[in-house]
């Protein structure tokens, strides 16, 4: 969603910095499909929100996503420039910190901690409501059932970063999958849909499309991962990282950008609007495409498989970002020492319960409902994507690079815009609040600690550990 990267590389893939072609190939398709897992799997709540957004207006869904997908490819340029820029990691923490000074590093981070949380608790509560559009039944358990995938994938963070390869597998099962029901929704579809009736919005076309495309932005969560995920690239050489952070973020901009516009489409086409309480937009989409057959199974396991794959990888980060602040017996944190702490397979722990806390009171707060959520989710990330801009601006400026400050400029006017429009709906206020008492609370630590150097680089200390 997304943050820094939502999944770390397996050790099984390392390749020299001179090494052939084939095991180069592996490293990057485990590095790339594993880092793209959050967004991707952001795919199946994102159209939702925006169609919801719409009052079920069909006739403007397509171009509200377009929308989004344009201001995604914005957000991407320029991490784009932030991989150039730090080709060892640091994404936007870094970027703040060398711009206007050490103590913007901890703006970003805040964001990162809140978005973190949001990140597992959405996954794991539109896992659960994936499970259910399956299997109806199971919706009196909604709560229950979102809690248990949240303990268990919780406790599965305990054995580390082994088997992370697979994250990369379901991403690509699930493009995989998604494209077959897409084929078969246009060529031979089992069921027309029958949209609800549409709200009036209280809007002209256009301004409805504007006033709704932020909630959508949810899709845009995990944008920044390669940015951070290059730390994880020790074997690699500067200019390789560059290479394998562009690749994926160009791979990311082709592969959410035309699954959320193909599936959008065929919504549209299929006419399938709001859900009923116990199914979900892609689910109906993939039932009204293929009928409850074999692949709508498939599409529904893998889809929710994906969701927790993100939650996992958030398991991940998080706690990593914890640990690298709290520091080490030798050079003090600023954080407590015992969110450091490790098992044997270097898992901190502590951190992992505090996440684990934080995510099972947002999914209890939301009734497990992930539409609850996302208007909390496009807040949080949006600060970091802010401040990495102006950063970005900053540096064009500095550097005599007009033409690029004006772009990054306009990118940031949109992306304030897109935050400010969420922030006006009302309880969406409480993740930019969540977001600034943590960056403050961190500040204030980090000078009582004497103020420890290498705080702009602890998103990629977070990575590389």
């Amino acid at each position: 969603m997304p943050a820094t990267t939502r999944a770390t590389v397996p050790s099984a893939t390392t390749a020299s910095p001179r090494g052939g072609a084939p095991r180069r190939g592996i490293l990057f398709f485990a590095f790339a499909f594993a880092v793209i897992a959050d967004p991707v799997s952001s795919v199946a709540y994102a159209i939702e929100a925006a169609l919801r957004a719409l009052h079920g207006d069909l006739a403007l869904l397509l171009p509200t996503m377009s929308l989004v997908i344009g201001l995604v490819v914005v957000v991407t340029a320029n991490y784009w420039q932030l991989v150039r820029r730090f080709p060892r990691g640091g994404g936007a923490a870094a970027a703040a910190a060398r711009a206007f000074g050490p103590r913007w590093t901890f703006l970003p981070i805040g964001a990162l901690v809140v978005d973190f949380v949001l990140t597992i608790g959405i996954s794991i509560a539109a896992a659960a409501s994936a499970v259910i559009a399956l299997f109806p039944g199971l919706a009196p358990l909604r709560v229950p059932l979102a809690l248990v995938l949240l303990v268990v994938v919780a406790g599965l963070t305990w054995f580390g970063h082994g088997g992370r390869l697979l994250f990369a597998v379901m991403t690509v099962a699930f493009v995989v999958i998604s494209a077959a029901v897409m084929v078969l929704g246009f060529a031979a579809p089992h069921v027309m849909g029958h949209a609800a009736a549409v709200h009036d919005p209280g809007h002209p076309a256009m301004i409805a499309v504007v006033l709704a495309f932020p909630v959508a932005m949810a899709l845009a969560t995990g944008v920044e991962a390669p940015s951070t995920a290059i730390a994880q690239l020790g074997q690699l050489d500067d200019t390789d990282r560059r290479r394998f952070g562009r690749g994926t973020l160009a791979l990311l901009v082709v592969i959410v950008g035309g699954l959320t516009l193909t599936l959008t489409a065929l919504a549209v086409r299929l006419r399938i609007g709001i859900p009923g309480a116990d199914s979900t937009q892609i689910a109906d989409i993939a039932h009204a495409a293929t009928g409850p057959g074999r692949l709508y199974g498939a599409f529904q396991l893998t889809s929710s498989l994906l969701l927790l794959a993100a939650a996992s990888s958030s398991f991940q980060a998080g706690p990593g970002l914890l640990k690298a602040l709290s520091g080490t017996p030798d050079k003090p944190g600023v954080l407590p020492p015992v969110l450091g702490r490790t098992n044997r397979h270097h898992t901190p722990y502590w951190s992992v319960v505090v996440y684990l806390a934080a995510a099972a009171l947002i999914i209890v707060a939301a009734a497990g409902r992930e539409q609850e959520l996302v208007l909390f989710y496009a807040v949080a990330v949006f600060v970091s994507f802010l401040v990495g801009l102006l950063a970005m601006t900053r540096f064009a400026r500095t550097e005599n690079k007009p033409a690029l400050a004006w772009i990054n400029g306009i990118a940031a006017v949109a992306v304030a815009f897109t935050l400010a429009v969420n922030l006006l709906r009302g309880w969406p206020v409480l993740s930019l609040v969540a977001t600034l008492l943590i960056a403050v609370g961190l500040y204030a630590r980090w000078n009582r600690a004497g103020r420890p150097t290498g705080i702009e680089d602890v998103e990629a200390q977070a990575e590389g550990t």
